[in-house]
């Protein structure tokens, strides 16, 4: 028998006129959902405010920013007159919104997504825009008066567009490479500098629509309205449940699961196999703007983590472009590895500041770049690994090729575990022994070895055997303090690091070793914060930045997939369900969270915290079938 449909996620607005918040100030995060193609993303308002696009890919300039500046940074938002609550929903396993604005006069339906080409887009018979973003507003009860305004403010807000009238093929704006054509039937006209408005009086049954094309170094492709729209979004939502549906996981809190599974495929670049840490830059992680990063782009380590998630999902076909996308990243760099590198696997990630936003309802800096790409992170060698070797085990094969960039990477491992490093905080400080890293360093080569009995791989095993051995040896010294009966964050300290967590799911310790009992208390005495936990004591003496540090979500999730590998079933599930109640109403999560009321802080969606609720529920699942 099939599974029913997961029910619908629905976020809503308190009683009282909103009209005016649309334009007046960015919303929460908690107020925003995420629509994209697997190419990019744009973040939708409670208040049918697209507040949020980059194009022509994740990491592009943005063409709408109100998210970062709601003066300046531009929006396409279509509203209904005089509010009186919002509320949005994903239809069912897809990552298609549906947001309801009830008005004094009626309800207005605003259906959003964007449109999905398969495959190689040269291949199609039918010429289509690049990206396409598709709106659809209709009226369901009542007679309600539609507000809509275009102002597309492209390259961070740097220039105003000329935005040129083309008859009945609607509007178009030229930026640099890409060109963007707006069709609808919204009687837009320009009303200011760079910007069109429209209004109109939708009686129940009726609707309007609106295609945003974007096309790329070549001829504009403009598609037609009406039914041909609607059967666009329509195939754009049988593609997400068809792909989402292809989900083995049927454990407890499944809906969950595939949600969060759906919010990682939306960071995913179908192009190249990149998966991308989250969708925006510089939402900031706390009051004062310190640590507002540029989160756009792949990180090896999470990437691993998206792509070990979706294949326990059992979509493993992504893995097998993971690593055809490894192997062009690092061809510059290899045999070691690269933190970070964009969708395309350019590694330059210059960092510099956009002075023309300013910020998050005034939390700036805003940043584009990532200095982390300069860093050395040893940890990255483990989770990379970790992904070939359960790719294999899954049945996956690797070519020559790719034998050699598997056995590279375990070898430099070997050669470099014995160096400090930032580690996976990526810590604006001098260099250090940390232990996650040398953690994962130990498992990379675990994971070669066990790579090399199954199916051979040019090395030397016995050589990295010894290294495995020595580099326990030095882990177990220098990185467990007996005085608090926990491993610790860096060598020769006392201090408590999340990360640590993870012992338990590297294989290092077994689920009965009291070192691994001692530092998942230890770290809860340290770190959490009811069911939150902190990565590490927050203060300039860890991170060296001054300000607030919230909460980081996979961290506490971590605390979950602990327990539950340790046998604590009924203490895992509750700390599990209190997290859930932490997502966005449409079952989203940032990367932090605020200890104080659980509203979500920094970049969103976050993949960290999805790759977390999935680990976590799965271990939960495998701990209570074990009972």
């Amino acid at each position: 028998m099939a599974a029913a449909p997961a029910p619908a996620i629905v976020a809503t607005a308190a009683p009282g006129s909103i009209s005016t918040a649309v334009l007046a100030g960015a919303p929460d995060v908690a107020d925003y959902a995420a629509i994209g193609n697997c190419k990019t993303l744009a973040l939708v308002s409670r208040f049918g405010s697209i507040d949020w696009l980059c194009l022509p890919y994740f990491s592009g300039p943005s063409v709408f920013a109100a998210l970062l500046d709601a003066e300046r940074g531009g929006r396409f938002a279509i509203t209904g007159g005089d509010m009186l609550s919002a509320e949005q929903s994903y239809l069912p396993d897809s990552n298609v919104l549906r947001t309801v604005l009830r008005c004094r006069a009626g309800t207005l339906e605003i259906i959003d997504c964007m449109a999905i080409t398969p495959g190689d887009v040269r291949q199609q018979r039918e010429l289509k825009p690049a990206h396409e973003l598709l709106r659809i507003v209709r009226c369901i009860d009542g007679a309600v008066d539609v507000h809509a305004v275009f102002e597309p403010r492209p390259d961070y807000a740097c220039r105003l567009p000329q935005l040129v009238p083309r008859g009945r093929l609607g509007w178009q704006c030229t930026l640099a490479s890409t060109t963007l054509h707006l069709l609808s039937s919204l009687p837009f006209e320009a009303t200011g500098p760079a910007t069109l408005g429209a209004r109109v009086q939708l009686r129940r049954g009726e609707q309007r629509e609106a295609s945003l094309g974007c096309n790329e170094n070549e001829i504009s492709v403009i598609q037609p309205l009406g039914p041909a729209l609607q059967a666009r979004v329509d195939a754009a939502h049988d593609w997400w449940r068809t792909w989402c549906n292809r989900c083995t996981f049927e454990g407890p809190y499944r809906d969950a699961v595939r949600r969060s599974a759906l919010a990682l495929k939306l960071l995913s670049y179908s192009v190249s196999g990149a998966v991308i840490a989250a969708g925006t830059t510089s939402l900031p992680e706390g009051t004062r703007g310190e640590r507002n990063w540029d989160y756009r782009f792949c990180w090896l380590r999470d990437t691993s983590l998206v792509l070990q998630s979706f294949m326990d999902l059992g979509h493993e076909e992504e893995s097998s472009a993971f690593l055809g996308w490894l192997l062009h990243a690092t061809r510059l760099t290899r045999p070691r590895l690269q933190v970070v590198y964009d969708v395309y696997g350019r590694s330059s990630l210059r960092e510099r500041e956009v002075p023309q936003l300013r910020g998050h309802r005034g939390i700036g800096p805003v940043r584009v770049g990532n200095a982390a790409s300069q860093q050395e992170q040893l940890d990255v060698y483990g989770e990379v690994l970790l992904t070939a070797h359960e790719f294999v085990r899954r049945g996956g094969i690797l070519d020559r090729e790719e034998k050699a960039l598997v056995a590279g990477f375990a070898t430099t491992a070997a050669a470099l575990w014995r160096n400090p490093d930032q580690s996976i905080w990526e810590i604006r400080l001098p260099p250090r022994h940390n232990t996650y890293s040398k953690l994962m360093c130990w498992a990379a080569i675990d994971c070669a070895l066990a790579l090399h009995e199954r199916i051979g791989l040019p090395l030397d095993a016995a050589e990295l055997a010894r290294q495995r051995a020595a580099l326990r040896e030095d882990i177990d010294r220098h990185g467990y303090d007996p005085a608090v009966r926990s491993y610790v964050g860096s060598y020769g300290g006392s201090d408590a690091d999340a990360s640590l967590l993870q012992i338990a799911r590297l294989g290092y310790l077994q689920p009965g070793d009291p070192r691994l009992e001692g530092t998942l208390r230890y770290i809860e005495q340290q770190l959490a914060a009811g069911a939150l936990t902190y990565r590490y004591r927050p203060g300039p003496r860890y991170d060296g930045v001054l300000g607030s540090d919230n909460p980081f979500i996979i961290c506490s999730f971590w605390r979950v997939e602990c327990l539950a590998r340790l046998g604590h079933v009924d203490e895992a599930r509750a700390l599990f369900e209190q997290l859930l109640a932490l997502r966005t109403a449409t079952g989203l999560f940032a990367e932090e969270a605020d200890p104080r009321d659980g509203a979500p802080c920094g970049n969103f969606p976050q993949a960290f915290s999805h790759t977390g609720l999935i680990a976590a529920a799965l271990a939960l699942a495998d701990a209570e079938a074990r009972t």
